[in-house]
Order: C-alpha cells, then sequence, then structure tokens
C-alpha cells in the first residue's frame, strides 16, 4: 500500500470556520478541505494522499490545472501542470492534508463507477495512469560526478552482496489501524528526517575462479565471496562513495569506517543520517518558514527550517588528539557535522535466513558498538479493552493512533529549532519488522515545499533512479 489513490468515504462533514464555500471533512485520520456545494457526509470518492503527483491526463480531465493569462488564473485549477502534486497546504487557516474528489473523477476511463469498493487502491484504471509517487526534477538525472547530465546505467555481473537486504519500506499509520490487536507490544520512537544507510558484515563478491577450461569456454568461472563489511543507501550497495545525488556520499563513509570491526558475521545494521554532508549541505534540504503560511509557526521556529538536529555545517575544531590510535592527528571536532541513529538490525545465515533483533536487543548492541538507538517516545502494551468509558468502541488500532498522536507534533527535542518529522510505530510481538510511521502536518507542509524548491531529487527520494545501483 502507498503512492496511490485510495476509494474511501468522506467523514464528519463541518463548517469550516473561515470560509462560507468550504467546508472540512476526514479521509484515513486526515483533515481535508472541500467545497461545500459538491461535497457531503458519506460521499464515496477517492483520496490522494500527500506526496502523489497526479497523471497529466487525469488533471486535464478534472480541470485541475491551473493556467494563467497575464498573471492571472483563468482556468479555476489549481495544480501546476509540471509537477501535479499533492500538498499539505493551510487554506484560510485550516489544515487540508490531501485531495479528496468524487467518484465521477474516474469516468472519463470508461470504469463503471458502481464496481469499485471502499478500501481499494488505484494507480492506474483501464490502462489510464491515476497518479504515482511524487519525486522532483527527475528529468534531471545526476552524472557520477553528481552534475545534471547522460545517465549511464552501470549493471553488475554479479550481487556484491547476495545476503545484505534492504529495509522493508515503511507504510502510513492511519492505513494500517486494523494491523493492531490488543495484547500487542508495541514501541513509539521519533522519526528522524535524514537519509538512510545500511552496513551489514556479510559475504561479499571477491571475484572470479576461472579455470583452463573456463578459459578455453570463455566462461564467467565461479564468483568468489568472503566475509567483508559493505555499506549502502535504502536501495543501493555502494562500492564507492564517490558520486551520487549529493555530489559525493563521502559523508558516508565515516559510519561505513565506524562499523568496520564491530559487526557479528551475519549483522546488518539499519539507521538514519542527518545533519550535513561532509561539505557542510544540508542533508535534507532548507525551507523559508513564511511559505507554511502561518504567523504562530514563524514565531516559534524562525524565518527558515533547517533539520540539523543539534549538527552544524562547519564544526569548530580544537588543538588536541583526535585518534588515540594515530598520535599524528592533532585536531578534533567539538561539534558534529551529522549523526547516525540505528532503527533496527538484523542477523542473517549463509541461507538467506533473517532474524530480527527485538528493540530491546538492538539497543544492546548499539551500547556496545558506541552508537545512538533513535530517540524512544512510549513502550508498552496495548490494552484488552482498548475503550476508555469516555468511548467504548475505541479500536486496538484507534487506541495506538491516539497514543501516537501524544509525541509526533512539536519542536524536535535534539534541536528545538525545527519541527518533528513524527513517529514510528513498531509491533515488537511479529516475527518479522512491522512497523508503521505517522507524520506530523506542518513537517509534510515543509516537505513539500522542499520537493517543489529542490534542484534535484534527495538520496531518499531518487534512490531506485541512482546511477550507482547494483543489478543482481
Amino acid at each position: 500500500m502507498g503512492h496511490c489513490g485510495f476509494i474511501t468515504t468522506l467523514k464528519n462533514v463541518r463548517e469550516h470556520p473561515n470560509a462560507d464555500k468550504l467546508v472540512l471533512a476526514t479521509c484515513f485520520e486526515s483533515t481535508v478541505c472541500v467545497a461545500k456545494d459538491k461535497y457531503y457526509e458519506g460521499q464515496i470518492g477517492v483520496y490522494f494522499e500527500t506526496d502523489l503527483q497526479l497523471s497529466m491526463e487525469f488533471c486535464e480531465k478534472n480541470g485541475l490545472l491551473a493556467v494563467y493569462e497575464n498573471g492571472v488564473n483563468v482556468s479555476g485549477g489549481y495544480m501546476d501542470p509540471a509537477k501535479r502534486n499533492v500538498r499539505a497546504i493551510k487554506l484560510r487557516g485550516e489544515q487540508s492534508d490531501g485531495l479528496f474528489l468524487p467518484l465521477d473523477c474516474l469516468a472519463y476511463t470508461g470504469a463503471k463507477l458502481e464496481e469499485f469498493k471502499v478500501g481499494e487502491q488505484i494507480t492506474t484504471v483501464n490502462g489510464h495512469e491515476i497518479c504515482r509517487k511524487f519525486i522532483p526534477n527527475t528529468n534531471a538525472p545526476k552524472t557520477a560526478a553528481g552534475g545534471a547530465g547522460k545517465r549511464v546505467k552501470r549493471r553488475a555481473k554479479r550481487s556484491i552482496a547476495p545476503q545484505f537486504f534492504e529495509h522493508k519500506d515503511t507504510e502510513q499509520l492511519q492505513y494500517y489501524l486494523d494491523q493492531f490487536k490488543p495484547g500487542d507490544q508495541i514501541e513509539i520512537t521519533r522519526k528522524l528526517h535524514g537519509t538512510s544507510g545500511r552496513t551489514a558484515y556479510v559475504k561479499t563478491f571477491r571475484g572470479m575462479k576461472r579455470t583452463f577450461w573456463d578459459w578455453l569456454l570463455r566462461r564467467d568461472g565461479t564468483p568468489i565471496y568472503d566475509w567483508g563489511t559493505v555499506s549502502g543507501t535504502r536501495r543501493t550497495v555502494m562500492d564507492t562513495f564517490e558520486g551520487g545525488f549529493y555530489g559525493s556520499n563521502e559523508f558516508r563513509k565515516q559510519y561505513h569506517d565506524f562499523f568496520e570491526g564491530k559487526l557479528w558475521k551475519g549483522e546488518t545494521v539499519y539507521y538514519e543520517i542527518v545533519g550535513f554532508t561532509h561539505d557542510g549541505k544540508s542533508i535534507m534540504g532548507q525551507c523559508s518558514n513564511d511559505k507554511v503560511k502561518d504567523k504562530d509557526f514563524v514565531k516559534q521556529y524562525g524565518k527558515t527550517t533547517t533539520f540539523s538536529y543539534g549538527c552544524v555545517p562547519n564544526p569548530k575544531q580544537v588543538a588536541g588528539v583526535a585518534d588515540p590510535a594515530d598520535p599524528n592527528s592533532t585536531f578534533q571536532n567539538v561539534e558534529r557535522q551529522s549523526r547516525m541513529f540505528v532503527y533496527r538490525m538484523t542477523m542473517t545465515n549463509e541461507d538467506g535466513e533473517v532474524v530480527e533483533y527485538t528493540p530491546e536487543f538492538t539497543r544492546h548492541r548499539c551500547m556496545y558498538m558506541g552508537v545512538d538507538f533513535v530517540p524512544v517516545e512510549w513502550s508498552g502494551i496495548i490494552p484488552q479493552n482498548p475503550g476508555s468509558y469516555e468511548d467504548p468502541t475505541i479500536t486496538a488500532g484507534e487506541w495506538v493512533m491516539k497514543k501516537v498522536e501524544q509525541f509526533y507534533d512539536g519542536p524536535e527535542p535534539l534541536d528545538p529549532t525545527h519541527i518533528r518529522e513524527g513517529c514510528v510505530v513498531r509491533i515488537i510481538n511479529r516475527p518479522t519488522f512491522t512497523a508503521y510511521k505517522h507524520k506530523n502536518f506542518f513537517f509534510k507542509v515543509l516537505e513539500g515545499i522542499i520537493k517543489d524548491t529542490a534542484d534535484a531529487p534527495d538520496m531518499e527520494e531518487a534512490d531506485g533512479l541512482d546511477d550507482e545501483a547494483e543489478t543482481v
């Protein structure tokens, strides 16, 4: 699930306090603003979540595109024709998180509207693309040096590390409330806005062993694998720290080197890197808070948001021995340029079977290695009877949502100059990694603005497009 439209019903339709022609309504725990004369309680339609891009055809057929003549919008549409992305915004002082359209917005596809079922997910209908994940500036691919230019697709003959597995995507909590059961053990951690990394000590490709007959018959031979440390982004395996969408992945190398010699055979550690790159560039971009259009937000967080997490672009250095093992290292940083936080660890045997570490054991390993674990907000058991005397009908999932919303908003404790991204809630008593994310509204607004003004997609968004990608 995710990166799709959802067939759903409009709930809790209510007056907009500051607009006569708009009403507020609820879709999947999110508030949307809709036209008062076209929408009503229980109406079936399509909900598009924040961070989706609608297809050009869909926008044209439904009159969603803004058309300007002499600086005036003459079409009545509101979608940027180049981006067509759904964003979290404030409309007349109220939050609008996503887009809801009546079911007849799909009529042009020729589909039978009466056959759509509530809960159905759509990206394509009758061969017509409806929506996809929004990745800005994908028309400006990067060269190996990190600049715009012709994309070069490299294909490796062999997997660098066959047992170096990607982290599972974390889906949105609001769509999975039915996955929580009374008695489940859960842990709520803070979500940090950075770029993903992973490092493992697994069998890695060392070369090919070729016999005389291999040479004679022009065969590749037999691949040779041996234990070694390997690192990557969310989607890619790196055999070099040069290039990439940051111009260089040199800032990742220090964390690869940190884990060298510390991981047990078969261990993979998944982490988030926050702050700044080695050349002082913000990992996740910056945003003018004036664009949020909320005076109280600007008053609290200032004119600009930089997701720094207490890090600085250019750390101060003082004289001293930075590395006890190297007496010649005469300077050490007194400030951090970036930070790493572990959120998951696994053990993979030589047959490729994965054992998930519990959060408690992961924290034990982190403490042993001297690395930070993502901040924990709450840990406990979902009550057998999650409903309270105020609302005895509440489900386990709704109870979890209320618990998460105690922690997902407000200033980031690691650096109160910017807002939190949100929370991740993990169900511990599952055999595989099971976790869901919940982002706060103002973070979504900032994220949308940053993507709209980005020169290139960030590493997290571009990971599947990167020309570093390893092919098995």
